[in-house]
C-alpha cells in the first residue's frame, strides 16, 4: 500500500436521508478529480436517525487529522450539529448540498400525517425544525439547486425557487460563509459536476465561484 500524502486535503462525505454510502460515489469521484482524498461516512438515516449519527461522526473526527466535510441534504445537517456540539473537531471547512438548514416545509407536510410521517423516521424532527443560526468556527458554505424536479412538489407549494424538494429560502441560514446556486434538482446535487466544482473551490478558498 502506498503511503498517504499528508499534503492532499481530506474530505469526508455525508449522505442524505433514504440514501447509503454508495449514493455518494459520483461526488467522491469528482472531488478526487479536484485533488482531494475522499472517504464516505454512512449512517442509518431512517431507523437510526440523526442522534446516533451525530455521535458517531464526532467520535470518528475527534483527535484525527484536519478534514473537510461535505454533506448532502440531511447529511449537511448532521455535520453541522456535530460541529455545533463539539466546536474543537478538526474540521477546516464544510459544504452543504441542498440541506434545509432553516427547516423543511416538505418534511413538515409529511409529518402531519401518521402514514407519511413514518417515511421520515427518526430524522423527521431535525428536517422539520432545521438548525440554529451558524456561529461555529469552521466556515460553512451552501450549494443549493434551482431545478424544481422532485417529490417535494407533490407534497407542498413552494414560495419562490426550489430544487423540487427544498425551497431555496430554506438553505439561507444566517451565519453561512457563502451561498451559491447551481442548475440541479435536490437529488441531482449529489451528481452535479457544477456542484462538485463549487464545493471544491469553497473547500480550498472559503468562497464560491460567483462568476461561474
Amino acid at each position: 500500500m502506498s503511503p498517504v500524502d499528508p499534503s492532499v486535503p481530506r474530505v469526508l462525505l455525508l449522505h442524505g436521508i433514504w440514501n447509503a454510502k454508495s449514493w455518494m460515489a459520483p461526488l467522491a469521484r469528482r472531488l478526487r478529480g479536484h485533488g482531494f482524498r475522499v472517504e464516505v461516512f454512512g449512517y442509518p438515516s431512517i431507523f437510526g436517525g440523526p442522534e446516533p449519527a451525530i455521535e458517531a461522526l464526532i467520535e470518528r473526527l475527534k483527535g484525527g487529522p484536519p478534514v473537510h466535510l461535505v454533506g448532502h441534504s440531511l447529511g449537511g445537517m448532521v455535520g453541522m450539529e456535530a460541529l455545533r456540539r463539539e466546536p474543537d473537531l478538526p474540521v477546516v471547512r464544510m459544504v452543504c448540498l441542498g440541506s434545509p438548514l432553516c427547516g423543511s416545509v416538505a418534511a413538515r407536510t409529511l409529518g402531519r400525517r401518521t402514514w407519511t410521517g413514518l417515511v421520515l423516521g427518526r430524522s423527521g424532527r431535525l428536517l422539520q425544525q432545521g438548525c440554529p443560526p451558524w456561529q461555529g468556527g469552521p466556515p460553512v458554505g451552501m450549494v443549493a439547486g434551482n431545478v424544481a424536479r422532485g417529490m417535494g412538489r407533490l407534497l407542498t407549494r413552494f414560495e419562490g425557487e426550489s430544487d423540487g424538494t427544498v425551497a431555496l429560502a430554506e438553505t439561507h441560514l444566517p451565519g453561512l460563509a457563502d451561498h451559491c446556486v447551481v442548475s440541479a434538482s435536490h437529488t441531482g446535487l449529489a451528481f452535479s459536476a457544477d456542484a462538485a466544482r463549487q464545493a471544491a473551490h469553497f473547500l480550498r478558498n472559503g468562497r464560491f465561484l460567483h462568476d461561474a
